[in-house]
């Protein structure tokens, strides 16, 4: 555990953030397809290395530990890799997160694939097959990594893919980073309606793709701006034209304070001079369901109301988010209810000190309570989660003035 503080709600840092983990982890999976492709700037979360060393193992048991989207994205990799026998698996908490609309999907085409302890959930046991992709129907309500999973195999399947999604579709920009992602390589795709086209391609020339820094990383430092009394924060490599959805949380953190100038590849945070909070901010967060748990501590730390829908995907993460976020909330004197799908919080001036914040085993929880140090001391449990995906945050909220002593 360790205790979080600043000492004048004044912050000023230039940081350099991690590739981001979305876009790292689907180049790896295509690197592995097509070995011309060449990475800079990987994402050094623990997401990203389980998955790479997965693929580099010659192990036929493949334990990708807590990493939700390696588990995905292996699945419909190693169903098409023919005569080729392997087991995934992962955390307990991972053998308790769902992905039978996967299987189901991929089974339909011909895909062997077994469970191995109960129906639905990892581990499980993949013979690698030919596979028939040519048309597909896959529920498009659950989570978009099903999806991208089977979008980063199609090239390479005789005949291409059509796929046609069934049902809402939840968290949309990160199926369309995956299509902008193998146009880059140079392979067709389109995207009408409910219907995505990939066309085969065997190789490609070389090709080396720069990685972005993380905007769901960033999304922590948008809530220190919004907290703060005075901020400025340089985040490098963060393009204007970023194939990140979460990069929609400029405009989101405008409306509580934060300003954005882009400058060549970084961009500038700074609190918003002579800036009248809103009483209320209203988001349907279907798009960048990552941020909530960001945001709702943003307002709580504000003493704004919130109300967030299009959060179903959250009970599937690492932790159920959307009754973490209330268990710990609750807890700092917030008043809020939750839905499968929603949250709302009232909003509430008083903050309870030198609160224990549970984190779950999921790295947004410290990530997003963390901020709050700007307002109260605040204690954190098991802050070495954030390696999953940004292993140098708690270094760099020293370097912006925190104050972390491990307890």
């Amino acid at each position: 555990m360790i205790s979080v503080s600043h000492p004048n709600k004044i912050v000023k840092a230039c940081l350099l953030l991690t590739g981001s983990k979305s876009i790292t982890n689907r180049l790896l999976i295509l690197k592995s397809i097509y070995p011309l492709l060449k990475i800079k700037n990987k994402s050094e979360s623990q997401d990203s290395i389980l998955l790479e060393r997965a693929l580099n193992s010659s192990s036929k048991i493949k334990n990708i530990g807590h990493a939700g989207t390696a588990m995905r994205f292996l699945i419909s990799y190693y169903s098409t890799l023919e005569n080729q026998e392997v087991i995934l698996k992962g955390s307990k908490r991972m053998h308790e997160r769902p992905i039978h609309p996967l299987i189901d999907c991929l089974k339909l085409v011909g895909a062997e694939i077994v469970y191995l302890e109960k129906d639905g959930f990892p581990p499980i046991k993949i013979k690698g097959k030919k596979l028939n992709f040519k048309n597909v129907k896959i529920s498009s309500n659950i989570s978009s990594q099903f999806i991208s999973s089977i979008l980063l195999i199609s090239p390479k399947l005789a005949g291409g893919l059509v796929m046609e999604l069934k049902g809402e579709l939840i968290s949309k920009p990160y199926i369309q980073m995956t299509l902008s992602l193998l146009n880059n390589l140079g392979i067709k795709t389109s995207f009408r309606k409910n219907i995505i086209k990939v066309e085969n391609l065997d190789k490609i020339e070389e090709k080396k793709i720069m990685v972005e820094s993380d905007w769901s990383s960033a999304s922590y430092w948008y809530s220190v701006v919004a907290l703060s009394q005075k901020a400025e924060i340089i985040l490098n490599n963060l393009y204007k034209n970023s194939i990140q959805g979460d990069s929609i949380l400029i405009k989101i953190f405008q409306a509580l304070g934060v300003t954005t100038k882009f400058k060549e590849n970084k961009i500038i945070l700074k609190k918003t001079r002579d800036f009248v909070l809103p009483k209320k901010l209203s988001l349907n967060l279907i798009n960048s369901p990552d941020l909530a748990q960001t945001i709702a501590v943003t307002c709580f730390g504000l003493g704004i109301k919130c109300s967030l829908n299009g959060l179903q995907t959250l009970n599937i993460k690492e932790t159920n988010r959307l009754s973490a976020l209330k268990n710990e909330l609750t807890k700092l004197g917030a008043n809020l209810n939750v839905t499968k799908s929603t949250l709302i919080l009232y909003g509430s001036k008083k903050l309870k000190k030198n609160i224990k914040i549970n984190t779950y085993q999921d790295h947004r929880m410290a990530m997003s309570f963390a901020p709050l140090a700007l307002k109260i001391p605040i204690f954190i449990q098991n802050p070495n989660v954030v390696v999953k995906s940004y292993p140098e945050f708690w270094d760099d909220l020293e370097s912006a003035g925190f104050i972390i002593k491990t307890i």
